[in-house]
């Protein structure tokens, strides 16, 4: 590893930590609740979009990302009532919801992107703390904000999970049937950790937003791919007996070592087109491996 791969780490990190936020989310319901939800692309970009838009009018930078994880949350509970209320299968009602999301990001908008040139944002605050450091003060305020996240984000959903609320959604997303039996509404406990997953997913794009200066209607484009990588790789460091904190703890881990592996697959010459087909080899490869490492020594038919 030549010393270009090396000080593109820390970057990659802080994108990693950032994008975390979102990982988490997806884990909500890709994991805990068992539901393909499409959602993701459109409400990452929807934080972004109400986040920037607010902060150009004004609005306390903090106040911009409780106000778009919200907005998410709003958009994940539309997804859940798509597929409760109206039987709309799950996948469907998440496209539905993302299409949708894309008019909703330009009319919030108005336009395709916001810049937020001269705007003071969380990151720029927190940079200040940092200025002694030189050029690599926005780096390392970067990953501070990063970091102090996804430990709150995780703290809280340990907490969460272990509540009897958080046991009927984890419960939920084991056996639908058995939760039924047991009085349990399944719906609302899907609608709850759709809104949930949602809302940490649109705050992770204001986030986003405030980190790069700018928000894109197409910012979330590929968010689910990249999603399910992380949380591919971090699973294969997992164990089933595993405490649920340092679960979603790797899941992190696996946001940070994708964008690694993306900031290196770049410093070796890769074209930038070609990273979506890159992050569909691997996680076409990850999902494929533990089923080979399962066969192995098994007498084949």
């Amino acid at each position: 590893m030549n010393m270009e791969m090396i000080l593109t780490m820390p970057s990659a990190t802080s994108q990693g930590l950032i994008w975390g936020v979102m990982v988490l989310g997806l884990y909500i319901t890709f994991r805990i609740l068992d539901f393909a939800d499409l959602t993701v692309d459109g409400s990452l970009a929807l934080g972004g979009s109400i986040s920037a838009v607010l902060m150009s009018n004004g609005v306390n930078p903090f106040l911009a990302l409780l106000v778009a994880a919200l907005a998410g949350a709003a958009a994940g509970c539309v997804t859940g009532l798509l597929h409760i209320k109206l039987k709309i299968p799950g996948i469907l009602a998440g496209i539905l919801t993302m299409i949708a999301l894309y008019s909703v990001n330009i009319r919030v908008m108005g336009r395709a992107n916001t810049p937020l040139l001269g705007k003071e944002t969380i990151f720029t605050r927190v940079n200040q703390m940092f200025i002694g450091l030189g050029s690599n003060s926005q780096t390392v305020a970067a990953i501070a904000l990063g970091l102090l996240a996804c430990a709150a984000i995780i703290t809280v959903l340990y907490w969460f999970f272990g509540t009897e609320l958080g046991y009927a959604i984890r419960a939920t997303g084991n056996n639908q049937n058995m939760v039924c039996a047991l009085g349990i509404n399944v719906g609302v406990m899907q609608i709850i950790a759709l809104a949930l997953s949602n809302g940490l997913i649109s705050f992770s794009g204001a986030l986003l937003a405030q980190s790069q200066g700018y928000a894109d209607i197409n910012m979330g484009t590929g968010a689910l791919v990249c999603g399910l990588a992380a949380i591919i790789i971090g699973e294969t460091f997992m164990k089933d007996d595993l405490n649920f904190m340092v679960k979603l703890i790797f899941v992190v881990i696996g946001s940070i070592l994708y964008r690694v592996i993306i900031a290196v697959a770049l410093q070796i010459g890769m074209n930038p087109s070609d990273l979506k087909l890159f992050t569909a080899i691997i996680v076409a490869v990850a999902l494929a491996l533990p089923k080979f490492v399962s066969r192995k020594g098994a007498l084949k038919c």
